[in-house]
């Protein structure tokens, strides 16, 4: 798989959501930003954005997920720390 397959797959999952992951073979990193995560816990959020791929996490074809979820308000507050 690659990162277009995986962000293709959350995005039609989950299809409010401003979807970028960034990975190789079965190694990747998404960011999911949504007001579906509003008010959800840390564990809810990443089964939200787990449960697009389907079978692709128990076969294999994606090994490795990491997962940043944020509302957009969350992301904007994210993203002005990260300038610093």
């Amino acid at each position: 798989m690659n990162p277009e397959d995986v962000q293709k797959m959350i995005q039609a999952g989950l299809p409010d959501c401003e979807v970028k992951v960034e990975g190789d073979g079965s190694h990747f990193e998404a960011i999911v930003i949504g007001e579906i995560f509003d008010g959800l816990s840390l564990v809810k959020k990443q089964q939200k954005v787990y449960a697009t791929l389907g079978d692709k996490i128990t076969n294999g074809e994606v090994h490795a997920l990491t997962i940043k979820t944020y509302t957009a308000e969350e992301y904007a507050k994210a993203q002005k720390l990260m300038v610093k």
